[in-house]
């Protein structure tokens, strides 16, 4: 009988599966991930493999980059076109839509009361390390609660703005990335969307200047 057992292992642990259409660019550059992805798609499936919160290694030890919500691909409405944006204020979730039918899932926060937001706009400059200009009504707003903010902050992990921005349209609203991963899933920003230093990097290099972006309640 262990013989056996020991012979199925083998077995599993050399066979060959093919890849999804949508697995080569997110391990294109690591052949040893796709084929530990290959083997473990038979039993869990695509979208448990690529998750980030599947149950398959060890969890990562948690730093200011890292979202307390794990994104991960699901099943999205085939009608929405490949490359979209729908931001779900109510859900606090960010869906990128990769291919059809499927869509990469991200925790967000979103504006907080009074700031909060909905609409239609595109990407239209994207920003790596982004310098934070406060506007002047923010920062005497601010002041107000005693909070002095900086005329200008150049880029940083210690910037609220993250790692990577994306500029929404004309307007001063930007999905970026935050110094407070804590905030994530709740509404919490003047009317940007924040995403995790970790998953702003991972939707940014998926992301082309022009890129239609939907906001919704």
């Amino acid at each position: 009988m262990k013989k056996m057992i020991a012979l199925a292992a083998a077995a599993f642990a050399t066979m060959t599966l093919a890849a999804p259409a949508n697995a080569g660019f997110l391990f294109k550059n690591n052949p040893e991930k796709q084929i530990e992805v290959a083997a473990l798609s038979d039993q869990i499936g695509w979208m448990s493999v690529l998750s980030d919160d599947k149950p398959v290694a060890k969890k990562k030890k948690k730093t200011v980059n890292t979202s307390p919500i794990a994104r991960k691909l699901v099943k999205f409405d085939k009608s929405v076109p490949v490359g979209t944006i729908i931001i779900d204020n109510s859900e606090r979730r960010l869906y990128h839509v990769i291919s059809k039918g499927v869509a990469m899932k991200y925790g967000i926060a979103i504006g907080k009361e009074g700031f909060g937001w909905t609409g239609e706009e595109v990407v239209t400059a994207k920003t790596e390390w982004p310098t934070w200009t406060p506007p002047e009504e923010m920062r005497v707003r601010e002041a107000k609660k005693g909070h002095i903010l900086p005329a200008k902050m150049e880029g940083g992990i210690e910037n609220p703005l993250g790692a990577r921005a994306m500029y929404l349209g004309s307007s001063q609203y930007r999905i970026h990335g935050t110094n407070q991963p804590n905030s994530i899933g709740k509404a919490a920003s003047s009317g940007c969307f924040r995403m995790a230093n970790e998953d702003v990097e991972h939707l940014y290099a998926h992301v082309k200047i022009g890129t239609r972006v939907i906001i919704q309640e």
